[in-house]
């Protein structure tokens, strides 16, 4: 059955307790990639899907403010109680598809393991509205290995995984209650192929680069100049 929106509320509502204090996984081996492509002089970022805040936290330290918005208000309150330290922080719960967001207003829009769950094209034409000119788009999401080539590459991706957890975390295991609520998340979670990521971008953000990642995961940056604007 597809997933609602009061499905994923709940699922990430039960997540955000149990991943507090959990501080590697699979997304956070990308922030520094992410980080590298912030602009310069960034005075207002917006993180959608801002979950416990992780990623928010490293986008203040480059901007002048931040914006996080998440569906889930466990994760908020979460991310608010971890963020102390960043007055220029702000966290809302909200659906992102049902707020007005203002226009050509963002220097950096970033978004990580969520656009899997809206509209491709919608969701990337409202950032991109959304996005100042000479401002950055940052995307990572995980993909449907189609081609031999994601398939490979996904293979690669567990014995990577396992490495790092060991390296980060000092252990390879995931708390069962998180191990569990995950597993639940994930048995009605879609993804787009590559193929399909790339269309969007062709059509939606000309000039995208898509790249693929080792971890399941592929990337988009885009930069939003006077003539894509």
């Amino acid at each position: 059955m597809p997933q609602t929106t009061s499905t994923i509320q709940t699922d990430f509502d039960r997540i955000a307790t149990l991943t507090a204090t959990h501080k590697w996984d699979n997304n956070s081996h990308y922030h520094d990639y992410l980080l590298k492509h912030v602009p310069a002089g960034c005075r207002e970022a917006l993180d959608i899907g801002s979950g416990t805040g992780d990623f928010a936290r490293l986008l203040a330290r480059r901007s002048g403010h931040v914006l996080g918005i998440d569906l889930s208000p466990e994760m908020v309150r979460v991310a608010r109680a971890m963020s102390r330290r960043y007055p220029n922080i702000e966290y809302e719960a909200a659906d992102i598809m049902e707020l007005d967001l203002p226009n050509e207003h963002y220097n950096c829009i970033a978004s990580i393991a969520t656009l899997h769950h809206m509209p491709m094209t919608t969701i990337l034409r409202k950032m991109k509205a959304a996005l100042r000119p000479g401002g950055t788009l940052l995307v990572l999401d995980l993909y449907e290995a189609q081609s031999w080539a994601d398939k490979l590459v996904s293979a690669l991706a567990w014995p990577s995984s396992i490495v790092l957890r060991r390296i980060k975390m000092g252990s390879v295991s995931v708390p069962p209650e998180l191990r569990a609520a995950w597993e639940a998340h994930g048995r009605t979670d879609k993804y787009l192929t590559l193929r399909e990521v790339r269309r969007h971008c062709a059509e939606i953000l000309p000039g995208a680069k898509v790249r693929r990642h080792l971890l399941w995961r592929y990337s988009i940056v885009w930069s939003k100049d006077k003539v894509c604007a």
